[in-house]
């Protein structure tokens, strides 16, 4: 089931951890059996796909994540799409699995530190995600006082989030930048694109060979010519989409203009 609704593979090893996350489910509905629960499953319209779903997926993020990325946008993405924008132009970035909004605010948070005024500029962030209880935190821009401390520069915290109980809540600049969809990357995309970067990192490897080539070459049929795209430590742009893209660092690449291969949604 869950890999008919969003292509994530696990295999019988993991059957620990679907047993552990999904026996809250099971609970919650006060079910006795797990067959009692995939029939339930198998009912229509009745939301809990969707809540099998949201248990089974990860959502491990941070502020700033492998901050090797976010050093190359801030010197060698940015600029040109900042002049760029200063000109008239737009500019798009995609964080493409966003978890709970920390990486597209990473990605606000550094194009406003080359420029406080960019949030005035055609220069924008779409941030989307399967689940959309990570939309909807990613929406909201709240997070914990410890979290934003650890990760973001003291500055930028005082100057972009304002305090709000126990935590800060993303301002008004970041939240211009940004546009939170749900989006399943293994169905039709709504968005025509051309991006300048996408960010879809550490959710590949939850994918067969057979997707993860299919979600490449849609990457780069949506990439313009030169642009962007960032990957996790423990993924390889590979199948025939390799050919549209020239490894420029570690788990970055650049969109060449070799023309991307058709692949069904």
């Amino acid at each position: 089931m869950l890999y008919a609704d969003a292509r994530i593979f696990l295999t019988e090893n993991k059957a620990s951890l679907v047993y552990s996350r999904l026996i809250k489910r099971l609970r919650a509905l006060n079910l006795e059996s797990f067959s009692d629960y995939c029939a339930l499953l198998r009912e229509e319209d009745n939301g809990e796909r969707q809540e099998m779903l949201s248990a089974l997926t990860t959502n491990v993020t941070r502020f700033f994540r492998e901050r090797h990325h976010f050093d190359h946008l801030e010197h060698s993405v940015l600029p040109p799409l900042l002049a760029r924008a200063r000109r008239g132009e737009r500019a798009r970035l995609w964080s493409a699995a966003c978890s709970s909004g920390e990486e597209p605010y990473s990605i606000a948070l550094t194009a406003l530190h080359l420029d406080p005024r960019v949030a005035d500029l055609d220069i924008k962030v779409l941030a989307t995600d399967i689940d959309p209880r990570m939309i909807a935190h990613g929406r909201e821009g709240l997070y914990p006082e410890a979290a934003l401390v650890e990760d973001v520069p003291p500055q930028a915290l005082q100057r972009y989030f304002a305090k709000e109980g126990a935590g800060r809540r993303a301002g008004a600049d970041l939240r211009r930048m940004i546009a939170f969809r749900r989006l399943n990357l293994n169905a039709a995309w709504p968005m025509r694109g051309p991006f300048d970067a996408i960010f879809c990192r550490n959710v590949a490897i939850y994918f067969d060979d057979a997707t993860q080539r299919a979600l490449w070459a849609k990457f780069a049929a949506m990439l313009a010519p030169g642009g962007w795209l960032y990957i996790g430590h423990s993924e390889r742009v590979d199948g025939p989409a390799a050919a549209c893209f020239d490894s420029a660092g570690v788990t970055s690449y650049r969109r060449n203009t070799a023309t991307a291969p058709e692949v069904s949604s």
